[in-house]
């Protein structure tokens, strides 16, 4: 198999990525530092893409401090757009699928049915709108591309949801958490095997996907599962949105139907629950 360039190889789903791939004992794929790997850098990405001469490239880079983001709306597009439009125009040139992790903030989140790929992309925040704007810069820029829409990203690296409860499920017996944001979690390392699934399938099935684990929840019942899964003995209260203001607005509901990904790519999704049974046993 030819190469695989991974960028954003330190944050979450690049360390999922290189758990996956080691277990999978998959060949060719590199994890360059991110000194070299700055997708702002087109000379830097040029010199990458001349030496490893990549089949696929997988970006994981991103901009994702959703609130911090609305002040920071130039920073924000230049990594989650301008940085994507580099990886695109290279990924065109020579020939490299591009394997793009999008977000179901491109979306409103007004709806009360599972979105599907083809429905309104109405971003309502900063992050939202820059991470949409890099997935239509793709399109301008080459036809090889699986773009994966995802939500509620968690594992065992880095910083994320299940990481924050249980260590504050350490210090409180109570914790409030919102129960009217509806979506689904998404285990990085389900995400990662979906990625290389894709790879090791050869798939040109190219296009926009979903991807997120199966079934339905709230902030709340999400949070009360992982207590539950752990065995930490904490009562979450349920809160409106309303009672924890922040400064990006999230969608209200932003189920992904993951139909398209399931028949066309052939991909097997646990439920949620499943998954999240795993990270809790892996992070003990």
């Amino acid at each position: 198999m030819s190469s695989i360039l991974v960028f954003g190889a330190s944050g979450q789903l690049g360390q999922c990525l290189a758990h996956v791939a080691q277990e999978r004992n998959i060949p060719g794929i590199v994890f360059p530092p991110e000194a070299q790997a700055n997708i702002l850098d087109v000379s830097g990405l040029q010199a990458l893409f001349a030496e490893h001469k990549p089949a696929y490239c997988i970006n994981c880079a991103a901009y994702t401090a959703v609130d911090k983001a609305e002040d920071e709306l130039d920073l924000a597009r230049k990594i989650n757009r301008d940085g994507v439009e580099n990886l695109a125009r290279l990924c065109g040139e020579h020939g490299t699928t591009l394997i793009q992790i999008s977000t179901d903030f491109v979306f409103a989140g007004t709806g009360n049915t599972p979105l599907v790929e083809t429905d309104a992309a109405e971003p309502i925040s900063v992050y939202g709108l820059t991470k949409l704007e890099g997935e239509q810069v793709i399109l301008a820029h080459t036809r090889q591309f699986f773009i994966l829409r995802t939500s509620w990203l968690y594992s065992e690296y880095a910083n994320n949801f299940v990481k924050t409860m249980l260590r504050l499920g350490q210090d409180r017996d109570e914790l409030r958490v919102i129960w009217d944001q509806t979506g689904t979690p998404c285990y990085a390392i389900d995400l990662a095997g979906c990625i290389l699934t894709i790879i090791e399938s050869q798939s040109q099935q190219y296009g926009i996907y979903h991807y997120s684990n199966e079934g339905v929840t709230s902030w709340y019942d999400f949070a009360t599962a992982i207590f539950e899964l752990s065995g930490t003995p904490v009562k979450t209260v349920p809160i409106r949105t309303a009672e924890y203001p922040t400064k990006a607005t999230r969608p209200a509901y932003s189920v992904m139907d993951k139909t398209k990904a399931k028949t066309q790519l052939g991909i097997a999704i646990p439920h949620w629950r499943e998954s999240l049974a795993v990270c809790i046993k892996a992070l003990s």
